[in-house]
């Protein structure tokens, strides 16, 4: 069982070119060795001939002193301890492997920190005891190493394996996130607080207004990115239910009340969770045919995964886990599951606005226009979401269904609870990140300039608010100067030489740095 032939030296792995040539060590080297069926991981590990340890994009590499046992425990034990836990790749292995070999494996090394850990994994995951004895000494040790991934603070010891679980989640979902040199600079730099800065010393009316024009430019945008153009209305009635986020706990039933909210017409759309297979992408156009990029998961499923994420949601609300963190997890892990049929990605996005507000880390009274910032960031926002759903593409067996659907034949459930988040958090916080420094500080300050303006108008022309604000935005859409047609019709009682002052003031006001 533990002899796994680890000899060949590799430049090319799987398509990905290593930095140099080496050995493939730990999940990499198990992967291929039992042909599990999982993705390979965002990061390999490579064993060099030279004496230097570094990181290079997709590949961490070790000097020759790191190369571990060519033996399945040995590559476990390096996998655990350098490369952090990989809960899918475990399931997996643990389904491939079986009982038997499992307790073998544990049995031969039976006190060690590292096989205690794949003694609770496997338990845990399997939701089954092994046929060993309680540990009755040794120290508690976290399952998660801090050093490389994010845990939950409010870890449960089990005493059998003398294990801390600080996973932040439970056996029915449990996205991990890796630490980077990304995630940690935005989490120190304490971005919640870095608002409440920004917005302190501005008039109550400014951010009043400047909260009800984002709640609007949200959701415009979060239908947007869908491909949709909403009426007034519809983007007016999803608006106030984005501003309600963290006001109901979460809920299968609530997320179906947002989807209704979502769904303007529920004529042609099934509403509530999918009970046929799904998925995104397009269909041939001569066979019509479906061509998915993201295959959705089997709607047998979805009762068991939504749930999980929910009590997930809940554990992690109660802990001191990184708001971010949370939302990254909860609401990507709910658009990969897709349960509905429509309005999977509004309800996704909501979901950070929830999160982030029933923890606090948005001020009382503002939106982060979440939904603002990635239609800004839409190619990197269709990159993240490819990063989980291509390399799952191979292993999900599918077939065609008499409606150009597709039904999946296998079990996929795991895909969809254990997954690494860590692509996924970073972009979040890239998003809240510019929704803080670029999009709140703009709008606040156009309301400021907005108002000077308006003032002065009213000092010198006593004009009603409807034409201030048709003024302006006749201004801005033509660079400052009020177009020959305006002048003849909706301010046809304006003299030139007031056109000409109110054009300098505009420019004064609006285009002074």
């Amino acid at each position: 069982m533990n002899n796994i032939q680890f000899s060949r030296e590799i430049l090319v792995f799987h398509g990905r070119t290593a930095p140099e040539t080496g050995f493939i060590a730990g999940y990499g080297a198990l992967v291929q060795y039992y042909e599990l069926n999982v993705p390979i991981p965002e990061k390999l590990a490579l064993i060099s001939k030279k004496n230097r340890n570094y990181n290079h994009p997709g590949w961490i590499v070790f000097g020759p002193k790191y190369k571990p046992a060519d033996t399945l425990t040995g590559q476990l034990v390096f996998a655990l301890k350098y490369e952090g836990v990989n809960l899918l790749f475990f399931k997996k292995l643990f389904d491939k492997l079986g009982q038997t070999k499992i307790v073998q494996l544990i049995n031969a090394e039976y006190t060690g920190q590292y096989i205690r850990k794949i003694w609770f994994l496997y338990e845990w995951l399997m939701q089954e005891q092994l046929p060993i004895a309680d540990l009755t000494f040794k120290n508690f040790v976290p399952l998660l190493d801090e050093d490389l991934q994010y845990a939950s603070s409010t870890g449960i010891n089990s005493s059998r394996h003398r294990i801390r679980n600080n996973l932040p989640g439970t056996v029915n979902f449990c996205p991990l996130i890796n630490r980077s040199p990304k995630l940690e600079n935005y989490i120190q730099e304490n971005l919640s607080e870095k608002t409440t800065v920004i917005i302190q010393g501005v008039h109550k009316d400014i951010l009043l207004r400047t909260s009800a024009f984002l709640l609007l430019k949200d959701s415009k945008a979060s239908f947007n990115i869908e491909g949709e153009t909403p009426s007034h209305t519809r983007a007016s009635r999803w608006g106030s239910a984005i501003g309600q986020a963290g006001n109901k706990p979460l809920s299968v039933a609530e997320l179906i009340r947002l989807q209704q909210i979502v769904i303007e017409n529920s004529r042609f759309i099934a509403l509530g969770l999918r009970t046929k297979g799904g998925f995104v992408g397009e269909h041939d156009r001569q066979t019509g045919e479906p061509i998915p990029e993201h295959i959705s998961a089997r709607w047998q499923d979805l009762e068991i995964l939504l749930n999980g994420l929910i009590e997930t949601s809940t554990l992690l609300e109660k802990s001191q886990f990184n708001p971010v963190l949370i939302a990254s997890n909860i609401a990507f892990g709910f658009v990969f599951m897709h349960p509905f049929v429509d309005g999977n990605g509004r309800i996704h996005r909501y979901l950070i606005h929830h999160l982030l507000a029933i923890m606090k880390y948005t001020p009382q009274g503002i939106i982060f226009p979440v939904s603002a910032a990635i239609l800004e960031k839409i190619d990197d926002y269709r990159k993240v979401l490819e990063t989980y759903s291509r390399p799952l593409l191979e292993f999900i067996e599918w077939k065609k269904t008499p409606d150009n659907n597709v039904e999946v034949l296998n079990d996929t459930i795991d895909y969809y609870r254990y997954f690494d988040a860590t692509s996924q958090a970073e972009f979040l916080f890239d998003c809240v990140d510019y929704t803080i420094n670029r999009i709140i500080p703009q709008e606040v300050e156009y309301l400021q300039k907005y108002d000077t303006l308006k003032v002065w108008l009213d000092d010198r022309f006593e004009m009603p608010d409807k034409m201030v604000a048709m003024l302006i935005r006749f201004l801005e859409q033509n660079n400052g100067t009020l177009s020959k047609r305006a002048q003849e019709r909706e301010f046809k009682d304006l003299t030139s030489e007031e056109i000409k002052k109110i054009e300098k003031q505009y420019k004064m006001i609006f285009e002074k740095e």
